[in-house]
């Protein structure tokens, strides 16, 4: 591995043994819940409008997949576990993926150097990945790799922190401007989506109510989602 590909894992290694972390990410909290169903219907809203026609039909990678969590979701909107691949730096998280979503097809594999052909996939899912790159080159080829294998007329789907969290000193921004430079040949819109998530997992009881005034301010919108083009 590389400097940052291990620096990467470190950090992974470091969330995945965080009770803290696993604390504040319980899907027991009511504000993650929300923050979830929020960024799904999005998502699933994003796909039926904009992407593909068939997604049961429609083979799809996730770039930084972890234990598989978010590929499997997808299955919730129709798609086939089958046509479902998941690379991951991380061998531990791929190995729990494994065993959790025996079904999809979950790999170690570098990003960089991604092994598959020229446009083998019509969608590319790049879920909170950018904003674990701290190196610019290391982002400018996995960027790369990822345009390469999407195919002609397919397409990014993109989420990820718009903000640097001060407290987390592996993680940084992506703003919209480093989307557009990371991925010049890809077209479409992205929008500001996902509440302050410490601010979400105190609203409680009352998430339900204060959920959506909140997050309709937009400087309390974290993250960016968008389905970007590739040229046909």
């Amino acid at each position: 591995m590389s400097e940052e590909q291990e620096r990467i894992a470190r950090a992974f290694h470091g969330y995945a043994g965080s009770h803290a972390a696993e604390g504040r990410w319980s899907p027991l909290n009511r504000g993650n819940r929300r923050v979830v169903e929020e960024r799904m219907a999005a998502t699933r809203r994003l796909l039926e409008s904009h992407g593909p026609s068939n997604l049961h039909a429609t083979r799809v990678l996730e770039v930084g997949c972890g234990t598989g969590g978010e590929l499997a979701r997808l299955t919730e909107m129709g798609a086939d576990p089958a046509n479902l691949v998941g690379v991951d730096l991380v061998e531990d998280r791929v190995e729990t993926g494994r065993s959790r979503f025996p079904d999809l097809d979950l790999r170690v594999m570098n990003a960089e150097q991604l092994r598959f052909a020229d446009g083998e996939f019509e969608v590319v899912m790049a879920i909170t990945v950018f904003s674990s790159i701290l190196d610019d080159a290391m982002a400018r080829r996995v960027a790369a790799e990822i345009t390469r294998v999407i195919k002609p007329g397919g397409w990014l789907l993109w989420y990820d922190f718009r903000y640097r969290n001060p407290r987390n000193p592996d993680v940084r921004a992506v703003t919209e401007a480093d989307v557009r430079r990371l991925f010049p040949s890809l077209r479409g819109h992205l929008q500001a989506i996902t509440l302050v998530p410490p601010l979400a997992r105190r609203l409680g009881p009352l998430t339900p109510a204060l959920y959506p005034v909140l997050s309709a301010v937009p400087r309390l919108r974290t993250h960016l989602l968008g389905l970007l083009r590739k040229p046909a």
